[in-house]
């Protein structure tokens, strides 16, 4: 367990950050070696059909860890607060409602896939395929919500490094098992998504291990689920809060992934190798965006407004200097990237996914800024600016998608993004301030 009120904040976040960091790169590698195991054995049609579905994909999992990780937002409050017993039920009741939220939006994807990958432009030789990966996804997604509820509580106490541990184990599984079930056993694109699945349920079964023989405080029992109004509501709005920004997020770049599926295979694959090139380069935005929700929610159930500015300030200039290193990467090494990544020498989809980087990363320095005061709100217990700010992201997108993407075709795709970041960023920027000046009066008084 790592207190996150005491210490230098830059050494503190720093600290609290790397395994983050690295956790998540694994995940990106996990995700870049899929892309190359499938297009190694299956070809580019069948990389085609996951990227047709990848954006759903992406949709659903990144509600439920922002579901998890709202949840945690809690979890930390209270550590810093010092008050365990309200961890523990804060954990309990996270893993009731986390569990009866996938339920439900399992059984709906399932009951209406059809309509999804209609809504989506899934159709012809692409469909069958894409149905029978994102099938085997949404029975899976009971194992991705218990993991990162897990994963969540042990961040919110401080403790970085198991999950890094359990996630870097899985990663590793979920490559193997790719190979086995795509290359030696020719399962098809159900291998692919069935390897994730089973990754998963390892990753599950060795978390539970762990929390039972080293946090006992973390030990709940049906007793500690028991309702209780105003905790659930406060808890539920934390947890909805944070899925909804990345849901809305994501259901955006669903939207416009509709757009960009009329566009042409070549251009699918294009603009599915570039989103994992931009997943990598916007990893230390999101894992300090992360950190900084509970390192923010730790400060603020302490009472200490200066660490939370001066830790806004540290992440803040780090990520700068990031985006500096992103755009000479864009311009140089990119089109590269793309081919190593999809293990094609097509000329046009090297052309187009590199032509989407040396464009938006100019605009790189306002999604740190986002990522970071957004989080930050959260842990502040700032919940629906950030879902506003994020509602105008879906809105930017959907907009573009149905009116520009027609007649400017893939760059409309381009530009969407730059657009809507400059738009979302004011709200996020305007409840800052009058934030950090709240606090600032609090500690005067």
């Amino acid at each position: 367990m790592k207190d996150l009120t005491k210490g230098k904040p830059l050494q503190v976040i720093v600290t609290f950050a790397i395994p983050v960091l690295i956790g998540n790169l694994f995940n990106l590698l996990y995700n870049l070696a899929d892309i190359r195991i499938i297009g190694s054995f299956l070809g580019t049609e069948a990389l085609a059909a996951i990227g047709s579905v990848s954006t759903l994909n992406d949709l659903l999992v990144l509600f439920l860890i922002g579901l998890a990780n709202g949840f945690a937002v809690k979890s930390a409050l209270f550590y810093g607060m010092g008050k365990k017993d309200r961890v523990k039920k804060t954990f309990a009741h996270s893993m009731l409602y986390g569990l009866a939220i996938t339920v439900l939006v399992t059984v709906f994807c399932v009951v209406f896939l059809q309509p999804i990958l209609d809504i989506l432009n899934v159709t012809g030789s692409h469909r069958e395929a894409a149905a029978a990966y994102i099938t085997v996804i949404l029975y899976g997604l009971i194992f991705t919500v218990i993991y990162n509820t897990m994963a969540s509580v042990l961040r919110s106490v401080g403790d970085v490094f198991t999950p890094l541990v359990f996630l870097i184990f899985s990663t590793l599984l979920n490559v193997f098992l790719d190979l086995l079930c795509v290359g030696a056993m020719g399962l098809g694109v159900k291998g692919a998504a069935g390897a994730t699945v089973i990754a998963q349920m390892v990753s599950v079964v060795l978390c539970f291990i762990y929390i039972k023989l080293r946090y006992p405080f973390l030990h709940f029992s049906v007793r500690d689920m028991k309702p209780e109004w105003s905790f659930d509501r406060s808890l539920l709005s934390a947890g909805f809060s944070m899925g909804l920004m990345s849901c809305l997020v994501q259901f955006g770049t669903l939207t416009l992934q509709g757009a960009i599926n009329t566009l042409g295979t070549n251009v699918i694959v294009a603009h599915a190798a570039t989103r994992k090139i931009t997943t990598f380069y916007m990893l230390p935005f999101s894992t300090l965006g992360s950190t900084m929700s509970t390192y923010v929610s730790q400060n603020y159930g302490a009472g200490k407004g200066d660490r939370i500015r001066q830790g806004l300030k540290t992440t803040l200039l780090m990520s700068y200097v990031w985006c500096l290193v992103v755009l000479v990467i864009s311009y140089t090494i990119c089109p590269k990237l793309i081919q190593l990544i999809t293990d094609t020498d097509i000329q046009e989809v090297m052309e187009t996914g590199a032509l989407y980087q040396r464009v938006d990363t100019i605009f790189y320095v306002l999604v740190p800024t986002i990522s970071i005061v957004r989080n930050s709100l959260q842990g502040l217990g700032v919940h629906v600016v950030p879902v506003i700010s994020s509602g105008l992201e879906l809105a930017g997108k959907v907009l573009i998608a149905v009116f520009l993407t027609p007649v400017l075709g893939y760059w409309a795709i381009i530009w969407s993004e730059p657009i809507v970041w400059t738009i979302m960023l004011i709200p996020l920027v305007i409840s800052m301030r009058k934030k950090l000046r709240s606090l600032a009066a609090e500690q005067k008084g």
